[in-house]
C-alpha cells in the first residue's frame, strides 16, 4: 500500500524530472529534481546495483527526508526509479534519514533506515528521537513493518544517546546479519555501535566497535565497516571537525580508520587514520561488495557548509561522486574511478615530454566531459620547478586551478573563479606523497564537478563547480621548467 505522501512524491517526479534532463550532469547521480544528500542502500539486488539517497523533491533546500531511488548495472548509466520512502508514519514523521539495504535469503529487498520524530520538551525546545526502522519490498515498492521501530533506545548501552543515533549500515555474513550505527557517547563525541540479528528484523546490541574520544570531530555519522585486502576499514563522517595539519580540515569531515578486528571484544584496533577525500565536497560515503569482488564506494559530492549556494536556474541541488574502486596499498586507502568509466572514453589524444615553463595550451586538450591524466616531472636534472599548474574549465572569466608545489609536497585546488554566486570556501590545500617533483594527476570533469585522483589513487579530492559549460579551455604553466605527459579522453555517456 503506497501512502498518499509517497504517491504525491512519485507523481511530482514523473511530472517534472523530464524537464531537467538537459541540465543534468552527464554521469553523476542527482535526484533529478529537488534536494539530495547522503547515499543510502548502495547494495546489489537481483543482479543489479541499487542506490537510494536522502531526498526532498519539492525544493532545492533540505526538507522532510524521503528516499530517492536509482539502479545500475555498470555504475555509470543509471535508471531512475520511483521514490521509495516518505516520512508518513508517526515514528518517522520528521524524516526518513540515512540507512542501507540487503537482499534477504528469500529474495526480498530490505531497507534499514533511521526514523526521526521531533518531540517538544517542557522547556519549549524540540528534541528529535531517532530509531532504526525497516521496510521490505521488491526493488520498487516497499512496505514498512508494523513492528517498527526495529531498534530503539531500549536496545542502547548505558550512556548512549537516543537523539544522536542514526545511519545504520547493514550487511550479511553467513547466516547472520550485522549493522553499525552512529551514536554519541558519554563524553559527547562519536561512537560506532555494532548490532547483530539472525533474521535482519530482530536486533541485539553487541559492542562498541570504535569511539572518537573527541579526537576526530564530534558526532560520527554514516558509518560503513568492511574487510578489504586483509584489513578492516571503518568509514565515518564526523561533525564539528577541527583542523589537524593539512590532513583534516574543519567542519563536516570524512575519516577512514584502518586496522584489525578484535573478534573477542568485537572492536576495531586502529593502525592507521587518514582522510578519505581531500576536496571540499565529499560526505557520507557508502560502499558495496560487487559481484566480481570489488569494493565500490560512492559519496555525496557536496559540503554542508556551502550547500545553500547553488545557481538559481538549477532545479536540483546535490550530486554523487563517480563510484570508486577501493584497495589498501602500503597501509593506506586507495581509490580510483570504477573501470567501467573507461568504456565511455572517446578518441585518445596524448603528448609526451612537453616542456612547460610559461603558460601553454596543447591542441586537442580541452573539454568539459573528460578523463585526463597528467604526469609531471622536473625538466632539468637536479633542479626542481617551484610550482606547476593546470587550469581547467576555463574561459576569459572562469577557471579552476590545480597547483602542485614539490618543495612542500602540497596540492592546492582553487575554484574561486568557478561560477559560484556567493563568497564561500573555495580553496583547499592538502599534502601528497611524491618524490623528486614527480606526480601523476588524473582529472575527471563533468558539467558541475571536478574529481582529482593523485598518484594512481593514493588520494582523491572532489569539488563542485558551476562554471558555464562553454568554459572548456585547458592550459598548463610552471615556475621553472617541468616536463609533462598528457593523455586525454572525451567522455561520451
Amino acid at each position: 500500500m503506497i501512502s498518499k505522501m509517497l504517491k504525491r512524491a512519485r507523481e511530482f517526479e514523473k511530472k517534472y524530472i523530464p524537464y531537467t534532463l538537459p541540465v543534468q550532469p552527464k554521469f553523476h547521480v542527482t535526484g533529478g529534481i529537488g534536494w539530495i544528500n547522503d547515499p543510502n542502500g548502495f547494495a546489489p539486488y537481483k543482479g543489479e546495483y541499487h542506490l537510494f539517497f536522502q531526498y526532498y523533491p519539492y525544493d532545492v533546500r533540505w526538507g522532510p527526508m524521503h528516499w530517492g531511488h536509482v539502479k545500475t548495472r555498470d555504475f555509470i548509466h543509471w535508471e531512475r526509479l520511483p521514490a521509495a520512502l516518505a516520512p508518513d508514519e508517526d515514528y518517522d514523521k520528521d524524516g526518513c534519514f540515512s540507512g542501507s539495504a540487503v537482499e534477504l535469503p528469500d529474495g526480498r529487498h530490505l531497507l534499514m533506515y533511521t526514523g526521526v520524530r521531533n518531540v517538544r520538551q517542557r522547556n519549549g525546545r524540540i528534541k528529535d528521537f531517532q530509531t532504526q526502522c525497516i521496510a521490505i519490498g521488491d526493488g520498487t515498492d516497499y512496505r514498512k513493518l508494523e513492528s517498527n521501530p526495529a531498534i530503539d533506545a531500549s536496545s542502547l548501552p548505558e550512556g548512549a544517546s537516543p537523539h544522536d543515533f542514526r545511519d545504520p549500515k547493514i550487511w550479511r555474513d553467513g547466516d547472520r546479519f550485522y549493522a553499525v550505527i552512529g551514536n554519541r557517547g558519554k563524553d559527547g563525541s562519536g561512537t560506532i555501535l555494532l548490532f547483530e540479528s539472525s533474521d535482519a528484523i530482530h536486533w541485539s546490541y553487541v559492542s562498541l566497535l570504535s569511539a572518537c574520544h573527541n579526537q576526530y570531530g564530534r558526532m560520527w555519522e554514516c558509518p560503513d565497516y568492511f574487510e578489504l585486502d586483509g584489513k578492516n576499514v571503518l568509514l565515518v563522517s564526523p561533525q564539528e571537525m577541527t583542523a589537524i595539519g593539512l590532513e583534516f580540515h574543519p567542519g563536516n569531515g570524512n575519516v577512514c580508520l584502518i586496522g584489525t578486528h578484535d573478534k573477542k571484544r568485537q572492536h576495531l584496533m586502529r593502525e592507521h587514520v587518514q582522510a578519505i577525500d581531500y576536496g571540499l565536497d565529499f560526505y557520507a560515503p557508502q560502499t558495496l561488495l560487487a559481484g566480481d569482488g570489488r569494493r565500490i564506494m560512492i559519496a555525496w559530492m557536496q559540503n554542508w557548509e556551502t550547500s545553500s549556494c547553488t545557481l538559481q536556474s538549477l532545479p536540483f541541488m546535490g550530486q554523487m561522486t563517480v563510484p570508486r574502486e577501493l584497495q589498501i596499498r602500503d597501509g593506506r586507502l586507495i581509490q580510483n574511478p570504477v573501470r567501467e568509466l573507461e568504456a565511455c572514453r572517446g578518441v585518445q589524444i596524448d603528448y609526451h615530454n612537453v616542456q612547460i615553463s610559461s603558460e601553454t595550451t596543447l591542441s586537442g586538450i580541452s573539454g568539459r566531459y573528460l578523463d585526463m591524466t597528467v604526469k609531471v616531472r622536473p625538466g632539468r636534472e637536479g633542479s626542481l620547478y617551484r610550482w606547476f599548474k593546470v587550469y581547467v574549465a576555463r574561459d576569459g572569466e572562469h577557471r579552476t586551478t590545480i597547483r602542485y608545489k614539490p618543495e612542500t609536497s602540497t596540492l592546492r585546488v582553487d575554484r574561486t573563479h568557478s561560477g559560484f554566486p556567493h563568497d564561500i570556501v573555495n580553496v583547499r590545500d592538502f599534502p601528497v606523497r611524491s618524490q623528486n617533483g614527480e606526480i601523476t594527476l588524473r582529472i575527471i570533469l563533468d558539467r558541475y564537478s571536478i574529481e582529482l585522483f593523485v598518484n594512481d589513487g593514493e588520494q582523491a579530492a572532489s569539488f563542485v563547480i558551476y562554471t558555464p559549460e562553454e568554459a572548456a579551455a585547458i592550459s598548463f604553466a610552471a615556475d621553472g621548467l617541468a616536463l609533462i605527459d598528457v593523455v586525454k579522453y572525451d567522455l561520451d555517456v
